[in-house]
């Protein structure tokens, strides 16, 4: 694993209460950097991944607010910059896959508007609005964004063709970010495959168990995987922007 020394530094993690978010915030934290997590406010997990990270000693504060709503997320991103006092490092983790069962790719009829609308609200137009909240306090700092993809994004079959289109549009507004905000800022996205985390969808045991024979290395990220990933083009890779780099044990080739 990259041992980063981040003393001095500070960033702001959304979907911070679990899974990858929580991850990199607490592998920030321990390089020495200043991290504010961000989470729904009815969250409890929000809540008690900040006591659990406070309780090992490590620099972080909460930043409660639903990035689905573009004025909950402004105020939100706006505080977070004013109690972290600058801001290195956005990573616009949050996200949600829509359903707790995956969709058959020709099931058209369970692909809804609302579905739609859910999944790109939350995947894509949160990324959009704490970036452009973020902007200032970035360029300022010469920092960098980090979104959170997916493979899926690529064209692979996820839970749902909604899910895949949303994580297909982080992918170019990534690369629209990057531009709309150089030289000053660096905007980059990981795009995870299978990932051991929290994240309830309900896959089979046998799309599990052919997802790992068809992956190369055989074997499927940890969160600490993405989250090196993550701390790596938020604070190294100098001339790395407007990428998105897939993190997926092989299985996207």
């Amino acid at each position: 694993m990259i041992s980063f020394n981040l003393t001095g530094k500070t960033a702001l993690v959304t979907g911070g209460a679990s899974g990858i978010g929580r991850e990199t915030a607490r592998m920030m934290a321990k390089a020495g950097a200043k991290v504010a997590i961000n989470y729904l406010p009815a969250d409890q997990r929000g809540e008690a991944a900040l006591a659990e990270l406070q309780k090992e000693g490590l620099d972080v504060i909460g930043a409660p607010g639903d990035v689905g709503d573009a004025g909950q997320a402004k105020a939100m991103v706006l505080e977070a910059v004013v109690k972290l006092g600058r801001l290195d490092l956005l990573v616009n983790n949050a996200g949600i896959p829509g359903v707790k069962i995956p969709v058959p790719i020709n099931d058209l009829d369970s692909i809804t508007e609302e579905l739609w609308a859910s999944l790109l609200n939350v995947n894509l137009m949160s990324v959009f609005r704490c970036s452009k909240a973020a902007a200032p306090a970035l360029k300022a700092a010469k920092g960098s964004i980090v979104n959170t993809a997916s493979i899926a994004g690529f064209g692979a079959v996820a839970s749902t063709i909604a899910y895949s289109g949303s994580k297909a549009a982080v992918i170019n507004l990534t690369k629209n970010l990057a531009r709309a905000l150089a030289p000053d800022v660096r905007v980059n996205a990981v795009a995870p495959g299978v990932v051991e985390s929290s994240w309830a969808i309900e896959w089979s045991e046998e799309r599990r168990q052919s997802t790992l024979t068809s992956t190369p290395l055989k074997k499927v990220c940890t969160t600490a995987d993405v989250a090196e990933l993550i701390v790596f083009l938020g604070f190294a890779g100098a001339l790395i922007t407007g990428q998105t780099v897939a993190i997926d044990g092989g299985i996207s080739i």
